[in-house]
This record gives C-alpha cells, sequence and structure tokens, in this order.
C-alpha cells in the first residue's frame, strides 16, 4: 500500500514541472513578441512633414491669391513673431 505522503509529493513535483514549464514558455513568447515589436516599429517610415507656413505663403503668392505686400508682411511676421 502506497502512502498519501508519497503519491500527493509525486504529483505535486510534477504540477510545479509544468507550473515552470508554462511559465518559460511564457517568457520565451514574450520576448519574441517583443522583438517582433521593436523591429517593426524600426522599419516604419517616419511621417513626411506637412509644409511650413513659409511653403504655404510661397504657393499663395505665386498663386496669385495674396499681393506682393500682404505676402511680405506675412513673411516678416513669421520671421518675428513678436510682431503680431
Amino acid at each position: 500500500m502506497m502512502n498519501s505522503m508519497g503519491m500527493w509529493g509525486g504529483l505535486g513535483m510534477l504540477l510545479w514541472g509544468l507550473i515552470g514549464l508554462a511559465i518559460l514558455v511564457l517568457a520565451v513568447l514574450g520576448i519574441i513578441w517583443l522583438a517582433r515589436d521593436l523591429g517593426r516599429r524600426h522599419r516604419e517610415p517616419s511621417p513626411e512633414p506637412g509644409p511650413t507656413p513659409r511653403d504655404i505663403l510661397r504657393r499663395r503668392y505665386a498663386a496669385g491669391e495674396i499681393s506682393e505686400e500682404e505676402y511680405r508682411q506675412r513673411t516678416s511676421a513669421l520671421a518675428d513673431p513678436a510682431s503680431r
């Protein structure tokens, strides 16, 4: 006849072994996920910057939307933000 401590001792060791294995698998999967995520972020192109206010002014002046005087006033206001 087998004593109860011997039976539970073996099951306990098996249970702790499975828990340890599960933790190890989760750690490996976490490292793989982190490596893929960081690699994906590194490869994503950064967004192109939009046109600057000066670019917009130049385009509007070239298209005839604003006069030369207005273009000069707005350009000087961009150069000296305190004059606004």
